[in-house]
């Protein structure tokens, strides 16, 4: 999924190490406005190193953001995080441009011939009618 919006606030950098493998870890989160009528702030994180390092955006930059939304269960909770894998600079239209092809000709209807023409009409005297009005 992407987003676009305008960094509003970088929040501190966390790191650790694992418990189970002793690996260093590094969580760098941003908050992200989105520029519609109703903007809306989202709350996003790059997980590692080489990610924080390869995708550096700074406070007020307009970026796209690419993440996928996951969700676990902690103790009866459920706690969701929105991790990107990409942020680009600026707006990038992720709709692939294609020549517009010129529209097919809209086949004109028939003028109705008499016999068409000499259809049951509706009564509105009529009781028989289910229609509400």
């Amino acid at each position: 999924m992407d987003i676009v919006g305008k960094i509003i606030q970088v929040l501190p950098l966390q790191e650790g190490v694992a418990k189970s493998t002793g690996n260093p870890w590094k969580i760098q989160s941003y908050v992200l406005e989105t520029q519609e009528q109703y903007p809306k702030k989202i709350c996003f994180e790059i997980f590692g190193e080489d990610r924080i390092n390869s995708n550096k955006c700074a406070l007020g930059d307009v970026v796209t953001v690419s993440f996928d939304i996951e969700s676990h269960e902690y103790n009866g909770r459920w706690f969701t995080r929105v991790r990107a894998w990409r942020i680009q600079q600026g707006v990038v239209s992720t709709e692939v441009s294609q020549p517009i092809a010129a529209a097919p000709a809209t086949p004109v209807a028939a003028p109705m011939s008499a016999s068409a023409a000499n259809v049951e009409k509706f009564d509105a005297t009529d009781e028989g009618t289910d229609l509400p009005f």
